[in-house]
């Protein structure tokens, strides 16, 4: 009888557990219809209106008719050098600018959170915002830029009129609202290095220079590697800035309309959803790319 009691007490015990393991999965599972329905569906009905010729009411199955209509599209094309050339600018720019200013906040004894907040202020705060600001600076008659350089006796220039000069005020954007994260993630390893490199190279008559050549950089490959990495990420989607700036087609000219802004003009603009998703799995397939590239490159310099 008592085995008999015990064996019913431990199969209560088991269903209190699978009831309690049950009640989980019930909180979970409004994130998970999020998931899917937010996420996972749109993934697969944009890759099954890349095969449609469609205006979101009437579809024509056309195969990889749209594919081939992006990849011999001018504009689109376009948009892929727009993408690169701010990109590589802004990564070449920043990472290395952003370093240099962490080295030298490491070397700060007081006030480094100060200094922290401050240049981290420009990477939270909203880039839409930052957007219309920058296009109220670079006003060709009511910037304060241009306002600026003419008390210089410098000459002034048209900034976002002008398609050699719109490129580069998105890039100064770009590199003003990202350099603050790139100086926190490169501060933080700087701060993780062993003091003990230091001392030693010290003592081996090594200066201040020749030990942040041959141990700080060094030691910051795997910062390197991440910062260039993300950066590619984010700068082969840039959309917002360049969308405040000059609008779905990148004005002045199409001189800085990138990947993502030529996506959205197709499919809510011209309402050609099949040729946008198209160039959205197009878009897709050079991040996989060249983030396969940076992390072969950064392992063999690690």
């Amino acid at each position: 009888m008592q085995a008999q009691l015990n064996l019913k007490v431990e199969r209560n015990v088991k269903k209190q557990r699978n009831k309690s393991q049950y009640i989980w999965y019930i909180f979970l599972l409004p994130t998970l219809l999020g998931i899917l329905l937010f996420m996972v569906y749109p993934i697969f009905e944009s890759l099954r209106l890349s095969f449609y010729n469609s205006n979101g009411t009437i579809e024509t199955f056309t195969g990889l008719n749209n594919f081939k209509r992006v990849l011999t599209s001018g504009d689109f094309w376009n948009s892929v050098w727009n993408t690169f050339y701010i990109g590589i600018f802004q990564i070449c720019i920043t990472v290395p600018l952003g370093f240099i200013f962490a080295s030298l906040i490491n070397l700060v004894s007081k006030g480094q959170n100060i200094l922290k907040v401050i240049y981290f202020l420009p990477n939270v705060t909203s880039i839409v915002a930052a957007s219309m600001i920058f296009a109220f600076v670079l006003h060709p008659e009511m910037g304060i830029m241009n306002f600026v350089l003419a008390k210089l006796g410098l000459p002034t220039s048209t900034w976002l009129s002008d398609p050699s000069t719109a490129k580069w005020a998105v890039i100064l954007l770009s590199i003003w609202h990202w350099i603050g994260f790139v100086i926190i993630i490169c501060l933080a390893n700087l701060q993780s290095i062993s003091s003990e490199m230091y001392e030693a190279a010290k003592i081996d008559g090594a200066s201040g220079i020749q030990q942040w050549m041959f141990i700080t950089i060094p030691n910051m490959s795997g910062t390197f590697a991440f910062l260039l990495i993300t950066g590619w990420i984010g700068a082969l989607q840039r959309f917002n800035e360049v969308y405040v700036l000059g609008g779905p087609s990148g004005s002045p000219a199409r001189s800085i309309q990138t990947m993502g802004a030529f996506i959205y003009e197709r499919g809510f603009t011209g309402f050609e959803f099949g040729i946008a998703s198209a160039a959205t799995y197009i878009m897709f397939m050079i991040i996989l790319v060249f983030t396969f590239i940076n992390l072969k490159i950064s392992k063999m310099k690690i």
